[in-house]
């Protein structure tokens, strides 16, 4: 009985320490590497990708968990005002994964969808402060918000294979260490 218990603690302490190991991987590529992957002036954001993944495949816990590290990596990486992106990112996680919970089916059409618009929101996210304090007119901001986010779902593919597996990993064992 406790050799039981501790495979499944043990399993469940790898999969957290995966999903770690991903986030800063992904906030490196995001930091080091995608500055100099510029398409037309815009870098992708692909740190809501992974929040959003880990919400669809493992629920609201693990979504918003995952959300609040994610939102805190972006507000790091994009010097935004303090907790914009941990405060988006954690309500997201939260509420894709509650609907992946009660009623989205789990696969890469939710994801995909999901990852849509919590991109999109992210991008709307970011033009606040251009707006109302810079005053720049809403039309170029929204097209540019439109471009980053489809130039961020090209890499949803690539993470979506990371995140789906994290998530079959995840299910394997529960939060409390049952079986599901």
């Amino acid at each position: 009985m406790k050799r039981s218990t501790f495979l499944k603690r043990w399993t469940m302490t790898v999969s957290v320490i995966l999903h770690a190991v991903l986030l800063v991987t992904v906030y490196v590529m995001q930091g080091m590497i995608f500055p100099y992957l510029r398409f037309t002036g815009l870098v992708p954001l692909i740190l809501p990708v992974v929040s959003t993944g880990t919400a669809v495949y493992q629920g609201s816990v693990a979504g918003g968990v995952v959300g609040i590290f994610a939102g805190i990596l972006c507000d790091i990486s994009f010097n935004e005002p303090v907790g914009v992106f941990t405060v988006l990112l954690t309500i997201t996680g939260l509420l894709v994964g509650a609907a992946a919970d009660t009623v989205m089916a789990r696969g890469f059409a939710t994801f995909f969808m999901s990852c849509t618009a919590v991109l999109a929101i992210s991008a709307i996210a970011q033009m606040f402060p251009l707006m109302f304090f810079e005053h720049v007119p809403p039309m170029p901001l929204l097209i540019a918000a439109l471009r980053q986010t489809g130039y961020s779902l090209i890499y949803a593919f690539p993470i979506w294979l990371f995140v789906r597996a994290l998530g079959n990993r995840a299910q394997r064992v529960s939060p409390i260490g049952r079986p599901l």
